[in-house]
């Protein structure tokens, strides 16, 4: 938990107050509030405020909430709520000083619609927690409820517990880097398998060797499954769910001819922007991989595909709260669905890897187990010990990877990854 001096006025406040609304009503709201305009247009220094604060709040919601529940006899409005959560994250987690984060709170409620009734109650609930504060580190109130009981029966009691006690912790930045480029400049420290792990923060375009594309964002785990497919230059290779295109950077950079597909145009119009600045090159296609009319197959084939993304708590910790039961079984139809389309287009002899960032069972091993007993011809090419920097504890016995976010010091994103091979 980081001190972070805090700056003058409402204007940044206001700005994560936008960004916690946005993250909560709906996947993906947390992502769109952070490219909003608005945010933008702050300076830097507040702009940096309000998404550290949004994030704070994020990753700490569950014992915020046990906290502000505790205090309060019954829920005020839903934005006041959204207040509360910024006021006791400013006090708790970011350290911000008492009088500084109770009046600019107190001021940020009665600026909302309706809120001028509430600024007594605001200002008692914040003044309650600094008499009292309370103790956030129990991993048991750090995700919901109906997941932790899931991780539970997946992984047992232990596991569970250490993948809820990385939820708080804010991750640093991995990049790939290019062509074995160094990585001077950027205070990094190189992770097995050829990741980097960068000291530097604030904006990624502003970090030494952004604009001459030596490197690119990608997390440590989400670059394994491309180096597990072994592109050999003059191989062919296709990234059948490519956005936002660090996989496709790396099988176009192992010299593979390179096909990279995404259903939205928006996300491949990203994935050309990135192979541009890396000076890489990709044929890009706008289509559904489960329906692409395209009769070519590939001695490579990734499918990387949609899933409920629970493992990426560490940077999105949205996921875990907007995320429902029965968001797992309807990905995971729609995972089988690309997967059958998937095998279609490896060539016999080839290698097909399917991967998701998912703590999910139905959605990796459950997967899996299923489209091997209903495809023959493809068989589980086993992983080997710390091939491609998978982190020695993920290994299954089966040869796929289980990686949980407490896997790798400093903290990973969640994935499954298999690897098969077609026979016949």
């Amino acid at each position: 938990m980081a001190s972070l001096p805090a700056p003058s006025g409402l204007p940044a406040r206001a700005a994560a107050l936008d960004l916690l609304a946005a993250a909560l009503s709906r996947r993906a709201g947390l992502d769109e509030g952070l490219n909003h305009p608005a945010l933008a247009a702050l300076a830097p220094r507040d702009r940096a405020f309000a998404r550290a604060l949004a994030m704070a709040t994020l990753r700490w919601l569950g014992p915020i909430d046990t906290a502000l529940q505790a205090r309060l006899k019954k829920a005020p409005p839903e934005a006041i709520v959204h207040v509360l959560r910024l006021g006791a994250a400013q006090l708790l987690v970011l350290k911000t000083p008492a009088h500084a984060a109770v009046g600019a709170t107190v001021d940020l409620a009665a600026a909302q619609k309706g809120g001028q009734p509430f600024k007594g109650l605001v200002n008692a609930v914040l003044r309650g927690l600094i008499r009292e504060p309370p103790e956030l580190n129990d991993p048991s109130l750090m995700a919901p409820t109906w997941l932790q009981a899931r991780w539970r029966a997946a992984y047992g009691e232990a596991e569970a517990r250490a993948i809820c006690a990385t939820i708080g912790d804010e991750p640093a930045t991995d990049v790939t880097l290019k062509d074995g480029a160094d990585a001077a400049g950027l205070e990094a420290e190189r992770l097995a398998g050829g990741s980097a792990r960068v000291g530097l923060k604030g904006e990624v375009s502003t970090w030494p060797g952004f604009a001459e594309g030596l490197w690119w964002v990608q997390d440590a785990s989400a670059a394994i499954p491309a180096r597990l497919l072994n592109v050999k230059p003059g191989e062919t290779a296709v990234d059948l769910c490519a956005a936002p295109g660090g996989k496709t950077l790396q099988l176009a950079a192992a010299g593979a001819t390179v096909t990279a597909l995404d259903r939205s145009a928006g996300r491949i119009k990203r994935v050309t922007e990135n192979l541009a600045r890396a000076d890489l090159t990709a044929e890009t296609i706008t289509a559904d991989a489960a329906e692409w009319r395209d009769g070519r197959t590939f001695d490579a084939v990734l499918m990387d595909a949609p899933c409920s993304a629970t493992g990426t708590f560490r940077r999105h910790p949205d996921v875990l709260w907007v995320a429902s039961p029965a968001d797992v079984p309807k990905l995971a139809a729609i995972q089988s669905r690309l997967l059958d389309s998937a095998a279609r287009r490896t060539k016999v002899g080839g290698r097909l890897v399917y991967c998701v960032c998912s703590l999910e069972s139905e959605e990796g091993e459950g997967q899996v187990a299923a489209f091997l007993a209903r495809t023959p011809g493809f068989d589980i090419d086993p992983v080997e010990p710390g091939e491609g920097g998978a982190p020695e504890a993920s290994l299954r016995p089966d040869g796929t990877l289980r990686i949980l976010p407490h896997h790798r010091a400093g903290g990973t994103d969640g994935f499954y990854v298999a690897r098969m091979k077609r026979n016949a």
